[in-house]
């Protein structure tokens, strides 16, 4: 989440309105793609792209595209990638699980991104009351670009901090108390191993540059299975989920949802 704040705050102060808004000079079909692989130039986990998809919409890159980001980039970069190769290296499914790592979770970013935009038409992020602090600030007297970049970073960082508190003691909660009987008796059920990764993938709430280990580890389940577990838990879990409802506005939870999970299970069952 450091690097994402860190991040954050050099697009707040050193990268001028108009660059990012130039992704919107593409044509429709390839701004939400580019944005998707826009991920791979900026390897951070999904904890860290929260804050730095709600600095381009401050920012005046489309919702949209700032969705597909965020979603995109903690399963694209390239440290995930790398983690997810090891991971895998010596089984048959090593460049299943790779590029479908890979080709699946832009690809369900993109949707997602698109069904955001196309029920979303006002604006998504809940209003930043640390924002109006460091503006005050700015607006009161000229602020050199060093004071500007530690406040901006400070503000993202608090303001995250506390929801990444709150869905990290859930998720220990549940990582705790979660019985460990029932995997097998669900794995050999296609449909429903599916979509019982995903949910395991939500509730473990795992950072996307280690969870390849431990999708590994479930050798009950076959490579469609992992590989939704791979895609899905990096776009929603339960410390994401206090993320996204501490920055986003009432119903974006629920669309993520809805949307991540029907496309990643539609896409993994044909594997």
């Amino acid at each position: 989440m450091l690097v994402g704040a860190l991040a954050s705050a050099l697009i707040e102060v050193f990268v001028p309105a108009g660059t990012l808004e130039r992704l919107g000079n593409l044509p429709r079909p390839l701004q939400l793609p580019a944005a998707a692989l826009a991920g791979v130039a900026m390897p951070i986990c999904e904890c860290g792209s929260v804050p730095v998809a709600r600095r381009l919409v401050a920012k005046g890159l489309l919702p949209s595209a700032a969705v597909t980001f965020m979603l995109a980039a903690p399963v694209v970069n390239p440290v995930v990638i790398a983690s997810t190769f090891v991971a895998y290296r010596g089984r048959e499914a090593l460049w299943t699980m790779v590029t479908g790592r890979f080709v699946l979770g832009a690809l369900v970013a993109v949707a997602v991104g698109w069904v955001v935009g196309a029920v979303s038409k006002d604006d998504l992020l809940k209003p930043n009351p640390q924002d109006r602090h460091v503006h005050a600030v700015e607006l009161g007297r000229p602020e050199p670009g060093w004071r500007r970049f530690f406040l901006h970073l400070g503000g993202d960082f608090l303001f995250m901090g506390r929801y990444l508190v709150l869905g990290a003691t859930f998720a220990a909660l549940v990582q705790t108390f979660l019985p460990a009987t029932w995997i097998s008796r669900v794995a050999a059920l296609p449909v429903i191993s599916i979509a019982a990764m995903m949910l395991l993938a939500s509730l473990l709430s795992l950072c996307s540059e280690s969870d390849a280990f431990i999708a590994a580890s479930f050798v009950q389940f076959g490579p469609s299975a992992q590989l939704a577990f791979l895609v899905f838990g990096p776009m929603v879990d339960l410390k994401l989920g206090a993320l996204y409802a501490g920055t986003f506005r009432t119903g974006f939870v629920r669309t993520v949802v809805i949307a991540a999970f029907g496309t990643t299970l539609v896409a993994t069952m044909w594997l």
